[in-house]
Parts: C-alpha cells; structure tokens; sequence
C-alpha cells in the first residue's frame, strides 16, 4: 500500500506528509471525503497539524486521493490497528521486547513467538512496522510477566535477528 501512495505522491512532500500520518493512524476517506479514525471524524485542520502543513495541503491530498481509482480503493477501506499497550505494559506487569531484524527474511516473527510460547510466555500484542513505512523496522511485542536471559539467547540465535531490546 505504502509503495503505491508513494508513488503517487513522491513529487509532493507535503502531501506525502500528510498520507503518511493518514497511514500511520488508519484514517480513512468516505464518499463525502471526510476522514474518519475508527468512527471519529478527524478535521482537516488537526491532521495538518499532525504533520506539519497548511490544511489546504490536507484538502488537496483527500481530493487526489479519491481522484485517483486505486488510492479511493485503499483509503476507503484503511483501519486504524488499536491501541498499544507498549507504554502502559509496566502498568500491566506485562514486559516490551523490541527485536530488530532484516524485515525481508521470513521466520522472525514464527521465531520469536516459539522461543517465548516454549518458555511459557504469554504474547498480549504484537506490532511489527512496515518496511516500506519505516526506515528501521521493528518488532515490539508485550508479554506477560518476565522474559528471562535463556529465552532472549535464544532469540538472539535467529538468523536475521540483529538485536533484541528489553523493556520494563
């Protein structure tokens, strides 16, 4: 999805700006070109100042996007993915574990998963970024209780793991 709206859209910064938070948050376009996160409508004047342009620049950016057949297609249907309980785990007695990865090699995600359901961990939520979204993907995943050091050595002997970060 990302590679198409860049294309269209990679000659005109602010713009991209303003498809990229769209991304980012999950807002969507309806057929009277309102944007909406979830069934909360989002003003053009908020989303310009979550990034950093005029408003006009968020009205000209809804109009080629539903110009356009196939950005019309994805913005219509985008959703926003929910809450992150990454900062508020602590609170939760949950732990963070960021595993950074080469995100084009298949089997982190599988990986990850059976080295901490083997150990008896409990995974609460897994968020892992786009790649073609984000220059250094990550996976952050929210597990209940604590990770001991054996199963992190054991993440860490996944082939494209680059490295593992633990937090509270």
């Amino acid at each position: 999805m990302w590679r198409k709206a860049y294309a269209k859209f990679m000659r005109q910064r602010s713009r991209l700006e303003v498809v990229q938070r769209m991304v980012q948050l999950g807002i969507s376009v309806d057929s009277k070109r309102r944007m909406f996160i979830g069934n909360l409508e989002v003003y053009d004047t908020a989303l310009a100042r979550a990034a950093g342009v005029d408003r006009r620049v968020v009205r000209n950016t809804i109009n080629q996007i539903f110009e356009d057949p196939e950005l019309r297609e994805i913005f219509t249907k985008v959703r926003p993915v929910g809450t992150s309980l990454v900062e508020i785990a602590g609170l939760l007695g949950y732990s963070v574990l960021v595993v950074s990865a080469d995100p084009y090699k298949p089997g982190v995600i599988a990986g990850v998963a059976k080295a901490l359901s083997e150990s008896g961990i409990v995974i609460r939520q897994a968020l892992a970024d786009d790649p073609d979204m984000t220059q250094d993907p990550k996976l952050t995943l929210v597990v209940e209780g604590k990770v001991p050091v054996s199963v992190l050595s054991k993440i860490q002997e996944i082939g494209s793991v680059k490295s593992i970060t633990l937090l509270k």
